[in-house]
């Protein structure tokens, strides 16, 4: 048995979450933050048998993906003066891990 632990952007969440439940796993959505945009995310947990995994895998991967975005950039040209040049970094996607899972009970 597996958990696996899927951090999506929040702009892919509606549609991870439906792809996940109409081929029938159950699935425990978490609010989450960003550390480096502060920006909402959705944090899945989903219990799969070892066969599973890559099934759970592969319907994330192809319902989130990656997208660039402007984002302010702050450099200091001297005393008090400051320019906010704005960077391209990219966003989205999903981040998953899978851990073994000792025992499972759904009671």
């Amino acid at each position: 048995m597996k958990l696996i632990l899927a951090i999506v952007s929040g702009d892919d969440s509606a549609k991870v979450s439906r792809a996940l439940t109409k081929e029938g796993f159950f699935v425990t959505k978490l609010a989450t933050t960003g550390g480096f945009l502060a920006a909402g995310n959705t944090t899945f947990l989903v219990g799969v048998d070892d066969d599973k995994v890559s099934a759970v895998i592969e319907i994330i991967k192809s319902n989130s993906h990656t997208r660039k975005q402007m984002v302010p950039s702050s450099a200091s040209y001297g005393v008090g003066m400051f320019s906010a040049a704005p960077i391209e970094v990219q966003i989205g996607g999903a981040t998953v891990f899978v851990m073994d899972i000792a025992e499972f009970y759904k009671l």
